[in-house]
């Protein structure tokens, strides 16, 4: 019977359990937005993990929306993470970048010269955003322009190459939680009108062009794609996500994907705080790995997998706080609980300084 603790294959990629560490922003890199030999030990550590889903790390210099995120397109970048894939590789484990672009959800402080965020409607976002200078107001962004899209297709399969120097066993595309490619999937941010806006369709059409564009770059059996339905973060909506979501979902499937994930709910929210979904049609409609994200504990993870509602479980908070989650499952030990006040500062502190079991 299937449960946390077997191993699983999503296309190219052996996971020895099915526990992932789920994308965590941390905001540790360092100047050029490098990934720092801290970086890599705090994934190191996490190591046990079926598969680790790093921090969300941005496809260019435009995709940057919060200071110190690790990039993925530079040399200097390249070789940062490479010294987290060579200490996750040294301990056993499996790791895939997350790549992202943040689209409107930046400021013009994050952006290079100065210039204005870019979005697929010149909508402002509801909110703030931290730009390392105070808290600041959401511009306007800017509208893509239909010709620039060819180009912002080829920078995500760029930075799928410069995953693989980097030395990442597979990348997962950021087409959730607000950001670039789900302004564009959800109604209430897309307003466009040429092939690239409108129906449910068209607002597809770009995630597509890109995992396709990822796929040709290194592999679809090393490709894999968030998804969050419903959640409200970034101040996106849609008039019907299950609509829009049934119809996405159903088009990964001849794409031979390494996995779908999912965040269910709103994010951090109880379960009975969530926006009615049926993910059970997802389910049921994709073919592939499918990866559950949000307020699962032990118990809950292995009834999913036991009843066949998902492949594996991702795990934020708890393996943010526990490294060694997999080991504390397995023996039914207690929980770290998580330091809130250090999860975006404090260096060590909140990151890399949390106990493991005592094996004596």
């Amino acid at each position: 019977m299937t449960d946390l603790f077997t191993p699983a294959r999503f296309g190219a990629i052996d996971l020895a359990n099915r526990v992932v560490m789920s994308s965590l922003t941390r905001n540790r890199a360092g100047p050029g937005n490098v990934p720092t030999p801290l970086v890599a030990e705090y994934y190191r550590q996490r190591a046990s993990a079926g598969l680790i889903l790093t921090e969300a790390s941005p496809v260019c210099a435009e995709g940057h929306g919060y200071p110190r995120t690790p990039g993925i397109h530079t040399p200097e970048q390249i070789a940062g993470w490479r010294q987290v894939t060579d200490a996750v590789h040294a301990a056993g484990g499996r790791i895939a970048i997350q790549l992202w672009h943040v689209g409107r959800i930046s400021h013009p402080d994050l952006q290079p010269g100065g210039a204005l965020p870019v979005a697929p409607s010149a909508i402002r976002p509801a909110g703030q955003v931290f730009t390392g200078r105070g808290m600041k107001d959401f511009v306007t962004p800017r509208a893509l322009e239909t010709p620039e899209i060819p180009g912002l297709v080829e920078t995500y399969a760029r930075a799928a190459r410069n995953a693989m120097q980097a030395g990442f066993d597979g990348i997962e595309i950021h087409a959730g939680n607000g950001y670039l490619l789900d302004q564009f999937l959800r109604s209430s941010s897309n307003r466009r009108t040429d092939a690239y806006g409108g129906s449910k369709e068209n607002r597809a059409r770009l995630l597509i062009e890109v995992l396709e564009a990822v796929s040709g770059a290194i592999g679809s059996d090393r490709v894999g794609v968030r998804l969050s339905p419903v959640t409200p973060f970034n101040d996106v909506s849609d008039e019907n996500p299950q609509e829009t979501f049934d119809y996405v979902v159903g088009r990964l499937n001849p794409l031979g994907l390494a996995f779908l994930d999912v965040l269910q709910g709103a994010g951090g929210e109880p379960r009975e705080n969530w926006i009615p979904f049926d993910y059970a049609r997802l389910r049921a409609i994709y073919t592939g790995n499918l990866v559950v994200n949000n307020g699962y504990d032990f118990a809950g993870g292995q009834e999913a997998l036991r009843s066949g509602a998902a492949d594996a479980i991702a795990y934020g908070r708890l393996l943010l706080a526990n490294p060694d989650l997999v080991e504390r499952f397995r023996r039914g030990a207690p929980l770290n609980a998580p330091d809130y006040d250090r999860l975006y500062t404090g260096e060590e502190k909140g990151y890399t300084d949390y106990p493991f079991l005592d094996r004596a």
